[in-house]
């Protein structure tokens, strides 16, 4: 009996997960809303999902990369590398079209996004140790690239910065360019074979060569397409803070893969959906925009966010535990 409720718990979990995630983000809104009347507001709401629009893109490559099992420490700093190179351009250059400069970005971080792949799949480093080199070498280039200076915001075209300040129809272009990553990356993972080939490389890296899958290729577009997200994201950080900075985004990488682990991705590879990690960058959004607003110290929202991220991985690992043992016996019997 004990075995069946452990079971279908795991079950329900395994299944329900996001539900429980919209339940928890719903709940903790109507708490806040209580202690501050001015949080589901039309203008907070709007300020919510725009400053939680670049992390939900991220959210997605790093999501693609987990599942391969592996990590990606360099985004934030291919995000300032891919920044600084299109501001530069913007500021010395201001007759190239914005789409150009937005090309130009995007080629550059889908560039190293593939370096790393190559260095991971042919050159068999562990994840955490290529992209951490990587993330060191972008972010002194970075330096070298700009030699210390700022790109402010007068120096940038009215078109370049519209890009994250603009709107269409009252929605800004960011949550726009978010709901379109989201939207592509939903077709992508559930109706292309290349997305379901993805997947069975993180889930059983040897069953899935057996069968003809080529799963260095596999990784090597998990990490490309990490890599243009983190181009576009920094060209769109640049723009939106009209500042371009040699420190950008440091140490936003742990934002994005706390995103992931809120929204159920498993760190052992294999598992993650695009509505899970959107809950997760919204709960992480929500989290930053709430505690402020209910008055929390400063000194205690990071704490808490960190016991919140926590929860969800010891969550996380318990279910995926129950499942794999739940299979285990399925298969002896």
């Amino acid at each position: 009996m004990e075995n069946k409720l452990k079971n279908s718990f795991a079950d329900y979990f395994d299944q329900f997960r996001e539900l429980g995630l919209l339940v928890f983000i719903v709940t903790l809104s109507i708490i806040v809303q209580i202690r501050n009347p001015s949080f589901l507001t039309g203008e907070n709401i709007n300020d919510l999902l725009k400053n939680t629009a670049i992390l939900s893109i991220l959210a997605v490559g790093m999501m693609l990369v987990l599942v391969t099992r592996g990590i990606d420490l360099s985004i934030a700093s291919n995000m300032a590398f891919s920044g600084m190179l299109a501001s530069l351009l913007v500021r010395d250059f201001p007759q190239i079209p914005t789409i150009l400069i937005l090309l130009i970005g995007l080629g550059t971080g889908t560039f190293f996004g593939f370096i790393n792949g190559l260095l991971i799949s042919k050159g068999r480093l562990l994840p955490i140790i290529a992209t951490l080199g990587m993330m060191y070498v972008l972010r002194g280039s970075t330096f070298l690239i700009s030699k210390g200076k700022w790109v402010s915001a007068y120096q940038f075209t009215d078109s370049f910065k519209a890009m994250a300040t603009g709107s269409v129809f009252g929605i800004n272009n960011l949550i726009l360019i978010a709901a379109a990553v989201y939207l592509i990356a939903y077709y992508f993972i559930n109706h292309t074979g290349t997305g379901r080939r993805i997947y069975a490389t993180g889930s059983n890296p040897e069953s899935a060569k057996i069968s003809g899958i080529n799963t260095d290729r596999m990784i090597i577009l998990s990490y490309s397409i990490m890599g243009l997200l983190s181009g576009l994201t920094g060209v769109l950080w640049m723009a939106r803070f009209a500042s371009a900075q040699s420190d950008s985004a440091m140490g936003y990488e742990m934002n994005v893969i706390a995103a992931c682990v809120l929204g159920g991705v498993s760190m052992g590879g294999g598992s993650g959906k695009v509505g899970g990690i959107f809950l997760g960058a919204l709960l992480f959004g929500i989290l930053n925009n709430t505690l402020p607003l209910i008055n929390i110290s400063p000194f205690w929202q990071n704490a808490l966010q960190g016991a919140v991220i926590l929860l969800a991985v010891i969550a996380n690992v318990l279910a995926k535990r129950q499942v794999t043992k739940k299979n285990l016996n399925r298969r002896i019997k």
